[in-house]
């Protein structure tokens, strides 16, 4: 009895000493904040933030209102200027002909001479349509919504890509017949579009393609999909055409994921590390856009809880900036120096790594 009391007891010191901790990678984290509070602003729900960088700081949007779908759901912005995130706005709602629609999506993108801000408006992602608003003062004021020619949705969920031909290079989805994923271009900014046909057929549900750049002109876009995988394909003709969709070694329990390619040439990715649930979300850097180890656990909670639909960018001053939906209540914004990300290994095919700490 006594010996069998002692191994209980040297078992217990074991684990206590040997627990296993998430591999968290924080040291390269260097600001967590939410962009508003909840007193600040009339709605209780939020979802799919977008951010870009603008003179003298960040703005940064998504949609709000009672919950995804209604038909009061608008889209809001914050600018971040002075050291703070300004109370947030609602420069465009869903009103259209006497009919209020819920909006969907915003994605902004700064090309230097005006800020713009694409979205969706219609009662759902099978039916909505795409829209443009364009700002002179860097979101400040803003035109009058632009509906999009029929079947052009502009930049589905993440930013587009300006090419060195001058072309903006939309990713982009549809959903009213299969999830299928397809590119979109504008060489004027909005004003005359043209896109490719569907990346996949219907036995693929992919959506929300993100674009990395690669030498040589050669373009990535990896994406959610139902598949259980983030899927990628390749381009090498600058987006006119694209590789059939394959698998990389990153899990999706289909939920948005976002990525960019830094100033040094490797790849970020925000996304959830998980087979089902959003109760995680990760970061993950890549040298070849096909091989990703782990950078930095930015969320980490019971199932139930959700962070997720993440957006990045590369600042001028080369800190990454990233936001996301915080439990459908509030956006957070997190910063990373990426002169401090110390990557890690991923030891198993679909684990989050764990490092053991003495405790």
């Amino acid at each position: 009895m006594k010996r069998l009391s002692f191994i209980a007891f040297a078992l217990i010191i074991s684990g206590f000493i040997n627990a296993q901790e998430p591999f968290s990678g924080s040291q390269c984290i260097t600001l967590r904040e939410f962009i508003y509070q909840p007193e600040d602003v009339p709605f209780p729900s939020c979802h799919a933030s977008t951010i870009e960088e603008i003179k003298g700081g960040f703005i940064a949007a998504w949609f709000g209102g009672t919950e995804e779908r209604n038909p009061d759901v608008g889209i809001w912005t914050s600018r971040f200027i002075n050291g703070k995130w300004s109370k947030p706005e609602e420069p465009a709602n869903g009103l259209r002909d006497g009919k209020r629609y819920p909006c969907w999506n915003p994605v902004l993108f700064n090309p230097g001479d005006e800020l713009l801000l694409f979205f969706k408006v219609g009662p759902s992602p099978s039916e909505w349509w795409g829209e443009l608003m364009v700002s002179a003062d860097d979101g400040i004021s803003w035109t009058a919504p632009r509906r999009l020619p029929d079947g052009i949705m502009g930049p589905v969920k993440n930013k587009p890509v300006l090419l060195g031909n001058g072309t903006l290079l939309c990713p982009s989805s549809s959903e009213h017949d299969g999830w299928r994923v397809h590119m979109e271009m504008t060489p004027d900014f909005g004003m005359t579009w043209s896109m490719t046909e569907a990346l996949n057929d219907k036995t693929i549900s992919a959506i929300q393609p993100s674009v990395l750049i690669h030498p040589g002109k050669k373009l990535q876009i990896v994406c959610r999909s139902k598949q259980s995988k983030i899927l990628s394909s390749w381009s090498e003709d600058e987006g006119r055409t694209w590789s059939p969709l394959s698998p990389l070694n990153l899990p999706n329990p289909n939920s948005g994921i976002d990525a960019v390619t830094l100033r040094d040439g490797r790849h970020f990715m925000v996304y959830n590390h998980l087979k089902s649930g959003r109760h995680m979300l990760n970061t993950a850097i890549s040298d070849d856009g096909i091989n990703w180890k782990p950078v930095a656990l930015l969320e980490n909670e019971t199932k139930g809880s959700e962070f997720s639909y993440p957006a990045v960018i590369q600042s001028d001053d080369g800190m990454i900036h990233i936001t996301y939906t915080w439990n459908r209540k509030l956006i957070r914004h997190v910063v990373i120096d990426p002169t401090l990300m110390e990557a890690g290994e991923f030891t198993a095919e679909t684990g989050w790594p764990a490092v053991t700490e003495a405790r």
